[in-house]
């Protein structure tokens, strides 16, 4: 039984729960290998994913296996922690205990609460959730290049120009670093990728625009960079509209301002809430559904509760604004609360946390990036360059550093990705298109260039 102050009394064995195997609950675990605690991570996934990358899986540029790495690999020779595969229902404070699903219920004298983020329709749940791809998971990422290739596919037996035109329209509500690098893949997958792949469809002219409601892109970076990834977007045929709010989203299309942009394929980065965990605390929450922490990162009055990364509101000392959302927080939080809970066992308390800013990245498409620290700001060539160490640097597993350090060489030597497959039985219907019985062959095989300005080919970029 735990002291006032969150102590675990000499001589017990005390248990550490650790929820989440992303970047916080994984440097969390990992810092704990040489306390003297039992260590159980429970997460609904089996793997860690890395998400910053889980655009290129979105793009066709690496495989899920790339990125992702089983968590019980990662443990292997850690001999205190052990793994779970479930997900938690609820958590009893009163009681220390985590329910799961399943009905089992784990006790325990620490608790660090780090299951991150799911997408935030902000209301719209129910009207708009239907009609978007989000891309916080693989099965997200895996569901999102099926989408887009198999656009192409059914664009290419589309004889109908509006029709054709709707299908080779891909909007991206979002402009933060998800939704600038969704973009500028999207329209590099279509301009160079696929652009000698297709007989009756032009992949050029495939239309990519970038919906974002404030007046600028990549919120948090400098203006000036900012513009640059505007400016980089837009020389890669994206078209970027700014200070423009969503209305409505529907089947086959969106609303901004007085305008409808027909689309068959919407993908959702717009903004991220914290995982429903966080409501069964039992504590006042933000608007995001993030839990306000201490400066220690623990919950008011339960001081061996700890909740990090996307779920954890921390504004520090001297600030007004809380810590962002951002993989480096979320690891430099994790391998805090681990040497936290090392201290309280030695009757010792560490300083309140401080995060150590080193900078953000953001890539724009091949040789674009833009890169932001406290004394270095630039974007370009250079910044794509340090984009790419730094990436595969925090990767986790030597075979997938190795692996995605093969597949951006010959991506970027030949244009040509690999991981263009579809998974799912290519129908008409996975975009509620209605299905021809019979296509007029008239159209098929011949180039959009050879055919009359007539047929309504679209003229965007």
């Amino acid at each position: 039984m735990e002291s006032e102050d969150g102590s675990v009394p000499a001589g017990s064995q005390p248990h550490v729960v650790v929820v989440g195997g992303g970047f916080g609950g994984l440097n969390a675990a990992r810092a704990l290998a040489k306390e003297p605690v039992r260590v159980t991570l429970v997460d609904k996934e089996n793997h860690h994913l890395f998400q910053p990358l889980l655009y290129q899986v979105s793009m066709a540029g690496l495989s899920p296996a790339d990125i992702a790495m089983p968590i019980r690999s990662v443990f292997t020779g850690q001999d205190n922690v052990t793994v779970l595969l479930g997900e938690v229902a609820r958590v009893a404070l009163s009681e220390r205990a985590l329910i799961l699903r399943d009905g089992t219920r784990l006790e325990y004298d620490f608790l660090i609460l780090a299951a991150g983020a799911r997408p935030n329709y902000f209301g719209h749940d129910r009207d708009w959730a239907p009609h978007v791809l989000p891309l916080k998971r693989v099965q997200d990422a895996v569901a999102v290049r099926h989408r887009v290739l198999l656009a192409f596919e059914l664009a290419e037996r589309e004889t109908q120009a509006e029709a054709r035109r709707r299908l080779l329209t891909f909007v991206v509500i979002g402009g933060g670093p998800t939704g600038v690098e969704v973009a500028g893949a999207l329209a590099e997958l279509a301009h160079h990728v696929l652009a000698d792949d297709f007989r009756s469809i032009n992949p050029a002219q495939t239309r990519v625009v970038v919906i974002e409601m404030l007046d600028r892109l990549l919120p948090g970076f400098d203006p000036k960079l900012a513009e640059a990834a505007r400016q980089q977007l837009v020389s890669l045929g994206v078209e970027v509209k700014l200070g423009k709010a969503v209305k409505s989203i529907y089947q086959g299309g969106v609303r901004v301002g007085d305008e409808n942009i027909e689309a068959s394929t919407i993908l959702w980065t717009a903004g991220v809430r914290a995982e429903t965990l966080s409501e069964t605390l039992g504590v006042e929450l933000d608007n995001a559904g993030r839990v306000p922490v201490r400066g220690d990162c623990s919950i008011e009055g339960h001081p061996e509760v700890y909740v990090i990364g996307d779920m954890a509101r921390m504004i520090p000392a001297g600030e007004t604004q809380p810590l962002p959302g951002l993989a480096p927080v979320a690891m430099q939080q994790g391998r805090y609360v681990a040497r936290s809970i090392g201290a309280k066992l030695r009757g010792e308390r560490l300083d309140d946390f401080v995060y150590v800013d080193k900078g953000m990245l953001a890539t724009v498409g091949r040789s674009r990036a833009v890169l932001q620290t406290k004394r270095l700001k630039m974007s370009g060539f250079v910044a794509w360059l340090l984009w790419i160490v730094i990436h595969i640097w925090y990767l986790i597993g030597f075979r997938n550093r190795v692996a995605v350090m093969l597949n951006w060489c010959w991506n970027y030597l030949t244009y040509r990705q690999g991981a263009r497959i579809i998974t799912r039985e290519p129908n008409a219907d996975a975009l509620r298109i209605p299905a021809r019985e019979h296509l007029p062959p008239a159209n098929i095989g011949q180039r959009p260039d050879a055919v009359a300005p007539s047929d309504g080919a679209s003229s965007h970029p």
